[in-house]
């Protein structure tokens, strides 16, 4: 597989995702911020770069430390208490990538409630992520308008916990559910690995879990 550059693998999904990359033998190369502790990335043979996402020339400082075409992968994200990361953080990687011209393919992480899954959400979720969500739907647009063949995946729920082997990709924007983050780290890794590359935005979601007031039907990763 190309090597592959992630923001966002400090925790969870993304330090999940940089294991899971490095067992199949990819190089992986990640950004952190200084403050942020990386010995179990390099303890995986991850290359780490120091900066911060929301800093144009940092994140060009990434691009730039890269040898050749790559594919990226951004699960960035700051919570509710500051989205600036959300969309701003992403919308500089998104044109960085751009503007490198070395970018196989570009996987974006955000949330289920994003885009056009907006008329769907509930009440609570509004009052819970509703911020967080808007700032992500922003970076989605940036990338829907700089890169069309992009994809973008919406998790829905993370929990922490062995890998089920049933998470899935959904088109319908009215479904909704948990997913492993083990699952959605290895749901990234075969996106990447698709011969064809998957162009659009998709509900991630286990399968077990799944809810939707149509069937759910699983996007085909070939």
């Amino acid at each position: 597989m190309t090597p592959v550059l992630v923001f966002g693998a400090s925790r969870g999904t993304g330090l999940l995702l940089a294991q899971q990359l490095r067992q199949q033998g990819v190089a992986v190369q990640v950004m952190l911020r200084e403050s942020v502790a990386a010995d179990e990335l390099l303890a995986l043979g991850v290359s780490v770069v120091r900066g911060d996402a929301l800093l144009p020339g940092d994140v060009a400082h990434a691009f730039a430390a890269q040898a050749g075409p790559c594919d990226v992968v951004s699960l960035l994200g700051g919570g509710p208490g500051d989205c600036r990361v959300d969309a701003d953080g992403n919308i500089n990687v998104i044109d960085h990538a751009v503007a490198s011209g070395r970018v196989r393919r570009f996987v974006l992480v955000t949330a289920m409630g994003c885009g056009e899954m907006a008329p769907y959400r509930s009440p609570q979720a509004i009052a819970a992520f509703g911020a967080v969500v808007d700032a992500k739907s922003k970076a989605e647009a940036h990338l829907q308008a700089a890169w069309p063949d992009a994809t973008i995946l919406r998790p829905g729920g993370l929990r922490d916990g062995e890998a089920t082997g049933q998470g899935i990709l959904c088109a319908d924007p009215q479904v909704h559910g948990f997913i492993q983050r083990a699952d959605l780290a290895a749901l990234v890794v075969r996106v990447l690995a698709a011969p064809e590359g998957l162009p659009g935005a998709f509900a991630v979601v286990d399968a077990g879990q799944a809810q939707c007031v149509n069937p759910v039907q699983a996007v085909a990763l070939g």
